[in-house]
């Protein structure tokens, strides 16, 4: 750890001052690159990064991925320089770049923030694509005319040094003959342009494309460019991880998927588009086509089954079918698609166990959480999203016999907007207590007293793999006028007293903590910047 700290040091320091660069650069051995760029990305060092980028010396450059707590993402002004060189590095003999992995890449969209967001950083790096293989059609011309005029020179130097002829039809002679060679090479190189890019195997110098790995996000203003990147053969072939669209036709995401090579695609994100169940239906089966397809994720497309309507049942038949092609998915997360009763129509056909299953703001009724607790995916379940889906006296045994069942697989759960009173929670804690790798826990927007928060921490405290829980601010904290069983819309919207020292209910609870030596549990009411993930 000392000597990783003392290089870290090292380089930023050997990066804080970029006119050196040409200096040292050139001395640099091959395996500093990585720490040198790190610094460069951690310093906000745009110009070292684009002279690293651009000699990298490796075959395969990862950036992004899974950051440590507190680890910003690269600055924007950084993404730009890393994806100007790699358009540079082209043509650059020292670079030995193949594949650049920009996976996970993307930082937050918004005004305050200096990161590149997934949408901002897909139209850049379509826009990068589109043209480098434009700047590569003029290079290939330009070589072509450089082409000609040498072997014109030389023709006239040989036949001056065999003749001593100069004459002007001699000249004309030659450059006819130039002339046909030329037109010639130019057809010959538009068939080579339309094709030698797509051919697998070699080098640099075989002109295999260089792979761009990316997640891209796509919505109706960039799906053109996005399409026109994705169909476009030249110096860099772009490939897709896990694709997000958003406000997008069915027709048009079916598009985006034919231009998708079939064994890339890892996960399938559709938000805000107006599916409807024939949408849906027509969807699955073209996610058939790709056998790595683990995740699949509809958040707020339409889907509504809660009234009675003509061909109902076969598209709820044609919704499982096409479930049941899709053989690698291990994540299902379907938001507000309302969908009461109809749970098992469509978990049981999947041939594989879930590992992730997301169901908010689905109208689950007491039959589908029956069904889910006596299923095939709930021993296998490492996270399971319940929230906003009102849990009753009727439906409780199911969600106890769910976790029982999970218990020793289940990492993060979210019980979020319920309706779980302290009675309600309390009957549930027993199952959750035996959750042995339970790493996080929602519980925000639930009516509980700060007895039952209490009692609730320390059943949690006694879980020796939790790290973080999610609490509501208690009944006590709002202001006089809520029911005594108020709805998550009402907890949601009613004020705060502002009377009452809101930080006293968090204190309290670490206070809990403290007694049972647990102050690895990171405490939180923060329900719009809680992450789950940051419990690992």
């Amino acid at each position: 750890m000392m000597a990783l700290s003392l290089l870290s040091l090292c380089a930023k320091e050997v990066v804080s001052e970029h006119s050196s660069s040409p200096h040292w650069l050139r001395w640099v051995p091959r395996e500093l690159y990585g720490p040198l760029l790190e610094a460069s990305f951690a310093g906000c060092r745009p110009l070292a990064v684009g002279e690293l980028v651009q000699k990298w010396p490796e075959r395969r450059l990862r950036v992004g991925g899974r950051r440590n707590r507190g680890q910003r993402p690269p600055s924007r002004l950084c993404v730009q320089a890393l994806l100007l060189a790699v358009v540079r590095g082209l043509s650059d003999q020292r670079s030995a770049l193949r594949v650049l992995d920009l996976c996970g890449l993307q930082g937050d969209e918004g005004p305050t923030v200096d990161s590149m967001g997934g949408w901002s950083l897909t139209v850049a790096l379509c826009t990068m694509v589109v043209q480098a293989r434009a700047g590569e059609r003029k290079r290939l011309c330009a070589l072509e005319r450089d082409s000609d005029v040498k072997r014109e020179r030389g023709q006239r130097k040989r036949v001056k040094e065999a003749t001593g002829d100069t004459s002007n039809c001699m000249k004309g002679s030659v450059g006819v003959s130039g002339e046909a060679d030329l037109a010639k090479e130019v057809r010959q190189t538009e068939k080579r342009r339309e094709g030698s890019w797509m051919e697998e195997g070699g080098g640099k110098e075989s002109g295999t494309p260089l792979q761009v790995r990316a997640d891209l996000f796509v919505n109706a203003r960039s799906w053109e460019r996005v399409c026109a990147a994705l169909s476009a053969a030249g110096p860099l072939e772009l490939q897709c991880r896990y694709l997000h669209v958003e406000e997008v036709s069915v027709s048009s995401i079916g598009t985006l998927l034919d231009l998708l090579p079939p064994r890339g695609l890892l996960g399938v994100d559709v938000r805000y588009s107006n599916l409807g169940v024939a949408g849906l239906a027509q969807l699955l089966p073209r996610l058939a086509a790709f056998p790595n397809l683990s995740s699949l994720c509809l958040h707020y497309c339409n889907l509504d089954l809660r009234r009675e309507q003509p061909g109902q049942e076969e598209a709820l038949r044609d919704l499982s079918q096409g479930l049941a092609q899709l053989r690698g998915l291990r994540r299902l997360s379907l938001t507000a698609l309302r969908l009461p009763g109809q749970l098992q129509v469509l978990l049981s056909s999947l041939s594989q166990p879930l590992e992730v299953l997301e169901l908010p703001y689905l109208s689950l009724s007491a039959g589908d959480l029956s069904y889910l607790s006596c299923s095939r995916h709930a021993s296998s379940l490492q996270q399971l999203d319940l929230s906003e889906n009102r849990l009753d006296a009727r439906s409780l045994p199911s969600v106890r016999r769910l976790l029982s069942k999970a218990s020793s697989s289940l990492r993060h759960l979210s019980l979020s907007g319920c309706g779980l009173s302290d009675e309600l929670l309390g009957s549930l804690l027993p199952s959750l207590g035996c959750c042995s790798s339970l790493r996080s826990l929602a519980l925000a927007l639930n009516p509980l007293s700060t007895a039952g928060l209490v009692k609730a921490v320390r059943r949690v405290a006694r879980v020796a793999s939790m790290r973080q829980l999610l609490y509501p601010n208690p009944l006590e904290d709002y202001q006089p006028g809520l029911p005594e069983l108020p709805s998550c819309a009402q907890l949601l919207d009613w004020p705060l007293d502002e009377s009452t020292d809101t930080d006293a209910t968090g204190n309290l609870l670490k206070k809990v903590l403290k007694d049972y030596g647990r102050s690895d549990i990171v405490l939180t009411c923060d329900l719009l910047n809680y992450d789950k993930d940051s419990a690992e």
